[in-house]
């Protein structure tokens, strides 16, 4: 599967491409290299992932935490599996809770505080995944999380960067429990100063001697509740112990002879799988790789799946139209007729009714892939931390809509709207990459242009996850990346595209992890690229 890939790397980058029969590819070397000590302790690709993702709730606290959600896609050797952990809303949470609490004229939860706490559903998803696919024992897992919880670790760049920004923000550095968790000294850390998180060490141990029933039945749960009665959140542990992960059939689309898969709504995969679609009937290929050309009919076609995601993806139990709908060919090939490859265009929904994340992804010698995503959004989450215990809680409410009649409207025990979205490409029902791109809606747009990289193009991992990314926004506004070609900037400015200053620093142009299948695993291995974008690492043996 490798020989056609051209294996130069035209852009600016540090980084080459690595080749190994085990492999943990995330945005963290600490992380990477405790899954990859699970591996070479006799676990499975799944156990890698489990301890790679607990470790990066400490390493990367800006990016998720122990109060995030999860989604996953894994192959086991024989077939794929999806995992949707994603939380639900509080028994308490009704459109008329917000309008009192909030005031008549609120139109979606808040960004920040109790009021986009949803349950986190991370930690019932690795518990989930250990389970049924899992080799060694949940605790030993846990272990080198515990390890870097207690003795701290020196705080690598780019996460300096992003943590120094959200804790310079009042609407995060006042939340109850944030200043004491991550700003230990008054202040966010410096670089390459230690911090340690004693209180995310025990909850973790909690964690690992309950196999996570701590954390919804018992002693953290609890924890929560208290601290939500003291601070004014309505979650209770009722609502963590009504909570568990969903086994869910990933959704999928054709596409240069291979196939995509991604989890189904309520996330936003299906805009990838959309736009891929979309690009089926346009001849992408005639164009040069960073043509204005090119980039200008991916950009139309994600505008053109968002159209679609933002107006009727939601919990799949209040979706008004299915996604087989969404993904109808005749439908797709009807709404690529809207494409004009001369100018940039604001595209509304079509009728398809006819009648701020990690990622992370681990494989091993005997085949198994794992695609794994977690995330308390929008840079620390809620900002609340649940002082003793350290889990910072995510808020994913916020992505939920106040208005009447929208299938996103809030609801008791719903899940929301979802931007963290894992991706697994096979061909000809065989594994072929585990990968995904973090950073909010960035994500769909990232799986798309970097997959069309290595499919329509032959560039091989590292150099599709190198390449300048552009980034849509809404409308006609669009953020490229500055070491995009002068040219190609002016050339889509011409179409059009209204490119402005991104002001989104947590986000930006998203993070790639990405694992591709040589051949027999145990014999050629896997080649994998990790994003430059932060400070993570592909690591293997």
């Amino acid at each position: 599967m490798s020989h056609a890939f051209h294996w130069q790397n035209g852009y600016p980058s540090q980084r080459s491409p690595l080749f190994a029969r085990n492999v943990v590819s995330t945005s963290h070397p600490l992380a990477a290299q405790a899954g990859l000590r699970v591996l070479a302790q006799g676990g499975n690709a799944v156990d890698a992932a489990i301890a790679t993702a607990a470790c990066m709730t400490l390493v990367e606290p800006c990016s998720n935490g122990l109060g995030s959600d999860a989604f996953c896609i894994l192959w086991d050797g024989q077939q794929l599996h999806g995992l949707n952990a994603s939380g639900t809303a509080p028994a308490a949470w009704t459109p008329d809770y917000f309008f009192k609490t909030y005031g008549a004229d609120a139109k979606a939860p808040p960004k920040r505080g109790w009021g986009g706490v949803t349950v986190p559903g991370a930690v019932a998803g690795w518990a989930a995944l250990s389970e049924r696919f899992g080799r060694l024992p949940f605790a030993d897992l846990m272990a080198p999380a515990i390890e870097i919880a207690e003795r701290g670790y020196a705080v690598p760049v780019i996460v300096q960067s992003k943590w120094a920004m959200a804790a310079a923000l009042p609407e995060l550095s006042t939340q109850p429990g944030f200043a004491e968790a991550f700003m230990p000294r008054g202040r966010a850390p410096e670089v390459g100063e230690r911090f340690e998180f004693k209180a995310a060490a025990r909850t973790l141990r909690l964690i690992a001697a309950s196999k996570g029933e701590a954390f919804y039945r018992g002693e953290v749960a609890a924890a929560v509740e208290a601290f939500a009665r003291d601070t004014g959140g309505a979650i209770r542990a009722s609502d963590f112990a009504a909570y568990s992960p969903e086994w869910v059939k990933p959704i999928s689309q054709d596409y240069a002879g291979h196939t995509l898969h991604e989890i189904p709504p309520n996330g936003q995969g299906i805009a990838a799988l959309i736009a891929l679609g979309l690009l089926k009937h346009v001849d992408l290929r005639s164009h040069a790789i960073d043509s204005v050309a090119a980039q200008h009919l991916q950009i139309e076609a994600i505008k053109l799946a968002f159209a679609d995601v933002y107006r009727y993806v939601s919990d799949a139990t209040a979706m008004t139209v299915s996604t087989e709908q969404l993904l109808d060919p005749a439908y797709l090939a009807e709404r690529a007729r809207l494409i004009d490859p001369r100018r940039a265009q604001d595209f509304k929904a079509g009728n398809p009714v006819k009648g701020g994340t990690i990622y992370l992804t681990a494989a091993d010698e005997s085949g198994m892939m794992v695609s794994f995503i977690q995330s308390n959004y929008m840079g620390f989450g809620s900002g609340l931390v649940v002082p003793g215990y350290g889990v910072s809680l995510q808020n994913r409410g916020h992505c939920f809509t106040l208005e009447a009649g929208h299938p996103n409207l809030v609801a008791p025990g719903k899940r929301p709207f979802h931007t963290i979205i894992p991706a697994f490409l096979t061909k000809d029902g065989q594994p072929v990459m585990s990968y995904g791109v973090m950073g909010g809606n960035m994500q769909p747009q990232g799986h798309m242009q970097t997959l069309v990289r290595m499919l329509d193009y032959g560039q091989q991992p590292q150099a599709a996850c190198d390449a300048p990314r552009w980034r849509f926004n809404e409308g006609l506004s669009i953020n490229v990346e500055a070491h995009m070609r002068p040219d190609v900037i002016e050339g889509l400015r011409g179409l059009g595209h209204q490119i402005g200053d991104i002001h989104d620093s947590y986000q930006d142009f998203g993070a790639g992890q990405f694992i591709w299948r040589l051949g027999d695993p145990a014999v050629d291995g896997y080649v994998a690229a990790s994003d430059p974008r932060r400070d993570g690492a592909a690591v293997g043996f």
